[in-house]
């Protein structure tokens, strides 16, 4: 999520065998399993009358989407449009990555929304998540159940890694979607100024874990994020994630390729490298996305962010809310695919 040089703004039903067992001790896809899933995906929607079956768009509908193109268009020709000082594009977010985004959300991952009441209606809020799947596919479904399922339809301004952002088309079109560096500076600029804020402490270390130790959170760094909040009175909505553990089952890391690429893994998994490009596609895993009871920050004072005790404790607060909560929606969950 950063672009060039110019764009970079710093100063700114239950199951009680799932649920005594650790889903780390269940075994992974195999290729079949992942090919009848989608199959039969596949089939469910296709049947009349499948809950699943994306409807089509209404003419008024499809009207909506073809005059949101021409505007969009429109104002990119005549440079009638605004960006904020961090580059965020709103029209952009709206005509381009949004919907490019909501086809996973929707289609392939079917993705649940539940606590979505915790996040404020107006004014900051910091939300943190837990982060996994090779790629940072949860960041964007998070990003699109903010914006799609919030009553007024708030944009997630998400906090990426550098590396993100020096990626050529990626890093410009991440910071057009609102989102910029993993940095204090920027956090708290961002909930300053009253945004909807998102940070995945786990980082590196969440996205290019094993599959074997899917939903174990990592480290959760040293509480940027939390002193962040605590400066700017915040509130902070731990979020957990289940279902982006699955969509690139991560085996192996071939640490010297990694080194050679310049990256800080290079996964692999049942369908890459060996089934080439099409290893690329993520497997269509069930997700849900919960967002817990906001912890408030405004009862510490001023100081409180400057001791490493408070940020400690509210830290390790966050992340075992998370993880808890991780562990009860497995519990929950009958199938990786089918939820």
């Amino acid at each position: 999520m950063a672009g060039d040089s110019k764009a970079k703004v710093i100063p700114l039903h239950k199951n009680s065998g799932a649920a005594r067992r650790h889903p780390s001790t269940l075994a992974g896809p195999s290729t079949e399993q992942i090919v009848a899933v989608v199959r039969e995906i596949d089939q469910r929607r296709a049947a009349a009358g499948s809950p699943g079956a994306a409807a089509e768009p209404t003419p008024s509908e499809f009207a909506r989407r073809v005059a949101a193109v021409v505007a969009f268009l429109r104002e990119r020709v005549t440079g009638d449009y605004q960006v904020d000082e961090f580059g965020f594009d709103p029209h952009f977010n709206e005509a381009v990555a949004l919907p490019l985004l909501r086809l996973f959300f929707n289609e392939w991952f079917r993705v649940e929304v539940s606590g979505i009441e915790n996040l404020p209606v107006e004014g900051p809020a910091l939300v943190v998540a837990n982060h996994a799947g090779v790629l940072p596919m949860d960041a964007l479904m998070l990003s699109v159940a903010v914006h799609d399922h919030h009553p007024t339809h708030r944009d997630l301004r998400m906090l990426g890694a550098d590396l993100v952002f020096d990626l050529p088309l990626i890093g410009p079109a991440a910071r057009k979607a609102g989102h910029t560096m993993a940095c204090t500076v920027d956090a708290h600029r961002l909930l300053a100024a009253g945004e909807l804020t998102a940070v995945f402490p786990e980082g590196y270390k969440g996205l290019g874990k094993r599959f074997k130790d899917r939903y174990k959170l990592q480290r959760f760094g040293r509480g940027g994020f939390v002193a962040a909040a605590l400066h700017t009175q915040a509130p902070i909505v731990p979020c957990s994630i289940v279902g982006s553990e699955e969509i690139y089952p991560m085996i192996a890391d071939v640490k010297l390729l990694a080194r050679l690429l310049g990256v800080p893994y290079f996964p692999i998994t049942p369908l890459f490298p060996l089934a080439g490009p099409a290893g690329l596609v993520p497997l269509p895993s069930k997700w849900h996305i919960a967002f817990g009871e906001p912890i408030e920050t405004t009862d510490y004072d001023a100081g409180a962010a400057d001791d490493p005790m408070v940020t400690f404790e509210l830290t390790d607060q966050v992340r075992e809310t998370i993880q808890q909560t991780l562990y009860r929606l497995l519990a929950g969950r009958r199938s990786m695919f089918f939820g």
